[in-house]
């Protein structure tokens, strides 16, 4: 199966992508950034900028490399925005340049630890905890990211600190850039069909090598029948399943791994138990936040 739409990982390019993340000094597409209406000439003068002009929110690289390393950077895309409009109007590099400068992405700006809640449809998904527990974490994850790899220990602490007060929900986003993660996902789904998913989920997490062959013996390992998980692997529902967890992270708005949602509000933090641990206590404390479990539904 084919993923219809590429999604560059965020943070996960450091780990597992250092080629690409190199790529930025002569590639000639930048994730976010529509160039396709520039001239020639136009687009040469964006990438020349993008290449030696820094980022302003503070991570000390050039635009076009913060673009390729963290899609999810706001500065990086907005000051890259504004060069490339300035340029589009026909206004020199020196102008786009101050176009940039003087757009309110040339400072940093506070980032909300928590946005605004959305919907997240989660029927169906693989969930651990308790299905009334007042605080619903949603994962768009993926099995090849080193970053989501980094993750699963630290919200594993999360779920055993508040056992009856957190549940956790698994959705596939495999990044295109990552070529066992598509089927990573598909076998995890398809041992989701054996109710043996976080079994698979874990022993993925835990080795690096998610080759075809590896992931059957792991499947095989984890008890899971292994004639219906073959034929799982290929199921119109097995692939449906999958791109409608894709399609749910763009509605909300995910563009790399790992992301997670409390009571449906993105937390925009590090994935970490200390940092996490005030932000449940917060959710927690507050009986109106308890509710938001609405919005994943």
């Amino acid at each position: 199966m084919k993923l219809l739409r590429l999604r560059l990982a965020g943070l996960c390019l450091l780990g597992g992508c250092i080629l690409l993340a190199q790529d930025w000094k002569t590639a000639d597409t930048l994730p976010g950034i529509d160039l396709t209406s520039l001239t020639t000439a136009q687009k040469a003068a964006a990438l020349k900028i993008l290449r030696e002009h820094g980022c302003s929110c503070g991570c000390n690289m050039k635009l076009a490399e913060c673009r390729v390393v963290d899609p999810n950077c706001s500065f990086s895309k907005g000051l890259a925005a504004a060069v490339v409009d300035a340029l589009r109007q026909g206004k020199s590099e020196a102008d786009a340049i101050a176009a940039a400068d003087a757009s309110k992405w040339a400072h940093t700006q506070p980032t909300r630890l928590l946005d605004d809640p959305v919907s997240i449809p989660t029927s169906g998904a693989p969930v651990l905890g308790p299905a009334n527990a007042p605080v619903t974490l949603v994962e768009f994850s993926d099995f090849q990211c080193p970053y989501c790899i980094a993750a699963v220990p630290e919200i594993k602490a999360l779920l055993e600190a508040y056992p009856t007060q957190v549940k956790l929900i698994f959705k596939q986003y495999p990044l295109d850039i990552h070529s066992r993660a598509e089927f990573a996902a598909t076998a995890a789904i398809a041992a989701h069909q054996q109710g043996k998913f976080w079994a698979l989920h874990d022993a993925m997490f835990a080795t690096r090598n998610l080759s075809r062959d590896n992931i059957l013996t792991l499947a095989q390992k984890a008890g899971l029948d292994m004639k219906r998980f073959e034929s799982d692997l290929d199921s119109t529902l097995v692939r449906e399943t999958i791109l409608r967890d894709i399609q749910d992270g763009d509605r909300a708005g995910v563009e790399g791994t790992p992301t997670l949602f409390v009571n449906g509000k993105r937390y925009n933090g590090p994935i970490v138990e200390n940092t996490l641990k005030p932000v449940l206590e917060a959710e927690l404390r507050s009986k109106p936040a308890a509710r938001q479990t609405a919005s994943v539904k």
